[in-house]
């Protein structure tokens, strides 16, 4: 009888989000571009040697560990565990032995993997039914997001001033336009201007928005919620959403939720302060965002991953314009 998971969140992890390979990873490319036939062998012999030394924590560390401590839980609802982690690692299983015999050193439940020397994580992860990919090469999630199979984000290095994780609870934060949301507000704010982009969504307050490519992920951590005891306000499941937006383009937001029946914990309406002070007080597992400039300050402190736009998004070509024109006038002003 095949297994039914559609009432558990799938996370996809590559190796080096879960776990600190960013050695092996700079052999690997001293190699490619020093004597790229010898590349593979060079990599090879190095994973063979370092087999038995431990590995540091990735970035996607805090939140798998905090996700599958969920299924310590002893009166779930439902069949099945409320968390599935995979790890899916572009390593062959011969140089992936290091990341297994790491598994069974830090006593992590994972039981599913894959090893696909050096293929596209992408052609996978249908197969595992994941719901969310976290990944550090940005090849992998740009073909997930664009494939539209799941949520995909490219993880950050990990923190350098991380905070201790509030123990027992997993704690998600994620930014609202092209992340839960569709990207239609945002290019109004990126073609047009902020005024534009506040009369539209006080105009269509009550016009819910659109998908956005976390819609997905959101919807499966409130059915994960729902599973666990207790009033959700008191979930050990906890949302928050942090976004620029503010009067008068919050009460879309809020009505939009409602009418996908999701409760989120907390939502921050900020009108273009520093995330990074309201993430630090929240201190998420993980922070998902699509602009850089939020996720450079966020991620001295918060694992944090960037959302990638699709490659047909008009926000691409907008934003690529933008910063040819920015690196302009910085050339002007120089001169």
């Amino acid at each position: 009888m095949p297994i039914d998971l559609t009432e558990t969140l799938v996370v996809g992890v590559s190796a080096t989000a879960l776990f600190d390979m960013s050695e092996s990873d700079k052999v690997f490319k001293h190699q490619l571009a020093t004597n790229p036939d010898a590349a593979i062998d060079e990599y090879r012999k190095h994973m063979l040697e370092k087999e038995n030394e431990p590995l540091d924590d990735g970035t996607g560390m805090p939140l798998i560990r905090a996700l599958l401590g969920l299924n310590d839980n002893k009166t779930i609802k439902g069949d099945g565990p409320l968390v599935e982690v995979v790890v899916i690692s572009r390593n062959s299983p011969e140089t992936g032995f290091r990341v297994l015999k790491e598994i069974r050193r830090k006593g992590l439940p994972i039981t599913r993997s894959a090893f696909i020397a050096g293929e596209d994580s992408s052609n996978y992860l249908d197969a595992f039914y994941v719901d969310l990919f976290l990944t550090t090469n940005e090849t992998d999630a740009q073909k997930v997001t664009d494939s539209k199979v799941c949520a995909a984000a490219l993880v950050k290095a990990p923190p350098s001033n991380s905070q201790m994780i509030v123990d027992g609870q997993v704690r998600f934060a994620f930014d609202a336009d092209a992340v839960i949301f569709s990207e239609h507000s945002e290019i109004i704010n990126q073609q047009e201007n902020l005024a534009e982009f506040w009369s539209n969504e006080d105009l269509n307050k009550d016009v819910p928005l659109q998908d956005g490519p976390y819609a997905s992920l959101l919807r499966k951590i409130s059915k994960v919620k729902s599973r666990l005891p207790g009033q959700v306000e008191y979930s050990p499941v906890k949302v928050a959403v942090v976004t620029a937006r503010n009067a008068p383009a919050e009460i879309r937001v809020i009505n939009t939720l409602r009418l996908w029946g999701i409760y989120v914990d907390q939502a921050f309406f900020l009108g273009g302060l520093d995330k990074s002070r309201f993430l630090r007080a929240f201190n998420p597992h993980i922070f998902f965002d699509d602009q850089d400039s939020h996720l450079e300050s966020a991620s001295a402190w918060i694992p944090s991953a960037k959302v990638l736009y699709p490659s047909g998004s008009p926000l691409v070509e907008i934003l690529a314009t933008k910063c040819l024109e920015k690196a302009k006038e910085k050339t002007l002003d120089d001169e």
